[in-house]
């Protein structure tokens, strides 16, 4: 962190609460009310206190003796103050819990519906246990100084009130105060910037730590397969111990922090005594003054931690905003239209001069050019690399390309409203993703226009009834998370059921059905390809089976589109696609040759 950031990091931090403070302006006023009315409270307390010392107690000693009715006013003047010193305290905590909870709450949403807008292109530069960091301890860090700031601004409060209180007393020992507050203050300034950088910097290992315990968490089956627990415990030791060491900086300051904010007040009191005990011997003071201006300042000595404690959380309180910021600013964001296709039949989807390139890096599609015509299956065929992928995620917008046109019905997509575009396409990825919920709550995803028997056909079109019916409780199983408790093949036919289920114009499957057996993907294809799904179908295909069922095939080297036409042309007049296609037949004759 630079010298600047770590010096303004006050400003920051107090910008971060005025926002939480027109965030949440009533919770926040009924807080600092309570507060301001505790601190009041305190110093009639001190007042109280000096009057039954020094008018009550002293004389009493004096007397011998001390009457009941002297002993119940004291009783209900304690009794008074203590009651309403509750109630004050109940306003306070109540306004600043609500407060600090529902701000946290807010933020989460906020983040959580940030992520899902943003696009894959922009999850993929940050990882997964970042972003679980930014949308938990980050924003809880924001708002963790909420909990003391009403008590501190109710402080301020009492130390205004405190000063004029002292003033009225006795200017000597006032005197003290004026000197102790500014040293307060002074002192909690100086720990800002000092705790600035070791806050910001425990935060970033929060995240790395969350990031490589996620990382090695979803690839334990790796890690266990490979031998490898020994090595990533020591990865993760690493970071952990570098998240110790920040900590550690972090309590060290602290420790030097806290005993002088305790001690200061403390300090105070002394120089009151031996002061006042001058002055009272000189008759300037009274000894129920002096009582008032020493408890005072005892009591003090709480309170003013509230505020040191505001500023003690700042640094965290601005590390965490910053990296929920940067969430909340990201952009990237992909504008919608208000058109929808007019039809509700098979849809026509068309390239028309497609490039594109992931960020500022090289084109991975130039001047690509098809049509999926209505009702018809296109297989897109190619080598690894070749840009399969990539035109499955441009068919169903989750990336726009760089130049050219993309149109369902003659819509180019971004003219399309979101609502509009989801009830038209739908994607199967290459990796089925499956919820830790039931397999109708996973086919439906609480879909109101889904119905059970839209889900049943959808499961039956994916081929998936018969194992969907020997579960243990049948469509209503729980399948764990991740779908743990299904095959591959079980889960790329659930995700496909899902897709089905809402009933899309156009099919995308990205290699969806790879784990499944080729018998059981030919009914699969045989099945959507019969029009029972009432979709146009563009399918990336490796299997010769799968891309023989296609009604035309898109043949692409390079991110090039290479040649269409059917299987059977192809093979015959496209040398590179026969080399292809062919090749897991030509290696095995060679094996059996061997």
């Amino acid at each position: 962190m630079s010298t600047r950031s770590s010096r303004d990091v006050l400003g920051r931090g107090l910008r971060v609460l005025g926002r939480a403070i027109r965030t949440e302006p009533r919770l926040f006023v009924i807080g600092a009310i309570g507060s301001s009315f505790f601190g009041l409270l305190v110093i009639a307390n001190s007042y109280v206190v000096g009057a039954v010392i020094g008018h009550v107690v002293v004389p009493s000693f004096a007397k011998g003796h001390v009457g009941t009715g002297e002993l119940a006013l004291i009783a209900a003047a304690f009794l008074g103050i203590s009651v309403l010193r509750v109630g004050s305290i109940f306003g306070r905590r109540l306004g600043a819990g609500f407060m600090q909870f529902r701000l946290q709450a807010r933020y989460r949403r906020a983040v959580t519906r940030r992520y899902l807008s943003l696009p894959p292109s922009w999850h993929q530069q940050h990882a997964t246990g970042t972003l679980l960091s930014n949308a938990n301890s980050d924003v809880e860090a924001a708002f963790v100084p909420i909990a003391p700031l009403p008590f501190a601004v109710g402080t301020i409060v009492m130390i205004f009130a405190a000063v004029v209180a002292l003033f009225l007393t006795d200017w000597v020992l006032a005197l003290v105060g004026i000197t102790l507050f500014p040293m307060l203050f002074g002192l909690n300034y100086i720990y800002s910037r000092k705790m600035s950088p070791r806050q910001i910097r425990a935060q970033q290992m929060r995240a790395k730590v969350s990031a490589v315990a996620h990382e090695s968490f979803d690839g334990a089956l790796v890690v266990k397969t490979m031998g490898r627990e020994e090595d990533e415990s020591r990865r993760f030791g690493v970071f952990v111990s570098e998240l110790r060491d920040a900590l550690i900086s972090v309590g060290r300051l602290r420790g030097f922090f806290d005993p002088t904010m305790d001690a200061l007040p403390s300090l105070g009191t002394l120089a009151v005594l031996l002061l006042g005990a001058w002055r009272l011997q000189s008759g300037a003071l009274s000894v129920s003054e002096l009582i008032t201006v020493s408890f005072l300042f005892t009591v003090l000595a709480f309170p003013v931690r509230a505020i040191g404690w505001v500023v003690a959380e700042l640094p965290r309180s601005v590390a965490g905003w910053e990296r929920v910021a940067a969430v909340l600013a990201a952009d990237g964001d992909l504008a919608y239209g208000s058109s929808a296709p007019a039809g509700d039949g098979p849809a026509e989807l068309s390239f028309e001069s497609v490039d594109f390139r992931y960020g500022d890096g090289p084109l991975v599609l130039h001047d690509v050019s098809f049509t999926v015509p209505p009702g018809k299956t296109v297989a897109l065929v190619g080598a690894t690399g070749s840009g399969k992928s990539t035109i499955a995620s441009l068919a169903v917008r989750l990336v726009d390309p760089v130049d050219g046109r993309i149109s369902v019905d003659g819509l180019a997509l971004p003219s399309l409203s979101e609502q509009a575009l989801a009830s038209t396409s739908a994607l199967v990825p290459q990796i089925p993703f499956v919820f830790d919920d039931t397999v109708r709550g996973n086919v439906t995803l609480d879909r109101p226009r889904i119905t059970d028997d839209d889900a049943w056909a959808a499961i039956r079109l994916a081929q998936a009834e018969r194992f969907v019916e020997n579960l243990p409780a049948g469509i209503e199983t729980e399948v764990g998370e991740r779908g743990t408790s299904l095959s591959g093949g079980q889960r790329q036919r659930l995700t496909l059921a899902r897709a089905l289920a809402g009933h899309p114009r156009l099919l995308v499957l990205d290699d969806a059905t790879s784990a499944v057996d080729p018998r059981v993907e030919a009914d699969i294809l045989a099945a959507l390809r019969g029009g029972d799904a009432g979709a146009s179908i563009l399918v990336v295909a490796y299997r010769r089976a799968t891309i023989a069922l296609a009604d035309e095939v898109v043949y692409l080297e390079q991110g090039k589109v290479v040649a269409t036409g059917t299987h059977t042309s192809l093979l015959e007049s496209v040398p590179g696609y026969a080399d292809l296609v062919t090749a897991y037949e030509k290696a095995e004759q060679e094996r059996v040759d061997a």
